[in-house]
């Protein structure tokens, strides 16, 4: 579990907000301005932190505040934003990433997730990214463009070993030993309806991850 602090004013969208990141695992604590989120730094140091202060609409103002914060606390910023304040925001190197209103708890866990990875505040081996996919090992939860997909046990457990094995074949026999046990007895058929299933929820057109391979099995390619 890691720790984020949200700097925001209180409000029940707030407070709702860091009750659902709770329930993403996330150790969450609030500030309504600079000066208490370093109160709260000084307490308990957090991995990142979440500015959303209600009221700022304007840009210029957010960036101006997580300039400030930045002064103060050496830490990732990840901004949630309204549309509006979206359509004139200018890169910053203030705001390490953003999330737009409506937000989502399991959207901005998975960019916090992304950006603590590329900071080193987060073990590298709890995660495993394949383009737009991403699999979180610690929580047992996958993410394509930083949605939630919802799987099966079974369907689980086959794109984390074929992912964590990457460029690898497998035949069916060996897919059905290492994720269903040596004591399943059903066929080799069933390999072949999960990834069908599993390729229907992950793969489109732009997203090709579990390939055939012809007389032999599948495997999970290298490069998404």
């Amino acid at each position: 579990m890691f720790r984020v602090c949200v700097i925001a004013e209180a409000n029940d969208q707030i407070r709702q907000l860091c009750l659902e990141l709770v329930q993403q695992g996330l150790d969450c604590s609030t500030a309504s301005n600079c000066e208490e989120a370093v109160q709260q730094v000084a307490k308990q140091v957090p991995d990142l932190l979440l500015l959303a202060m209600n009221g700022l609409s304007a840009t210029s103002e957010i960036i101006q505040l997580a300039k400030r914060v930045r002064q103060e606390l050496p830490l990732p910023i990840v901004a949630l934003l309204s549309g509006e304040a979206l359509r004139s925001l200018d890169s910053s190197r203030s705001i390490d990433d953003f999330v737009v209103e409506p937000w989502d708890a399991t959207e901005i866990a998975v960019r916090a997730k992304r950006i603590l990875r590329r900071t080193s505040r987060i073990d590298s081996t709890e995660l495993i990214e394949c383009g737009d996919l991403m699999i979180d090992l610690a929580e047992c939860k996958v993410c394509l463009s930083t949605k939630p997909i919802a799987l099966t046990f079974r369907e689980y457990e086959l794109l984390r070993f074929l992912a964590s094995n990457k460029g690898r074949v497998f035949t069916r026999d060996s897919l059905l030993n290492k994720v269903w046990g040596y004591d399943y007895y059903g066929g080799d058929r069933t390999v072949d309806v999960h990834v069908r299933r599993l390729r229907s929820k992950i793969e489109g057109p732009d997203h090709k991850f579990i390939e055939t391979v012809r007389n032999i099995g599948y495997r999970f390619r290298k490069e998404t």
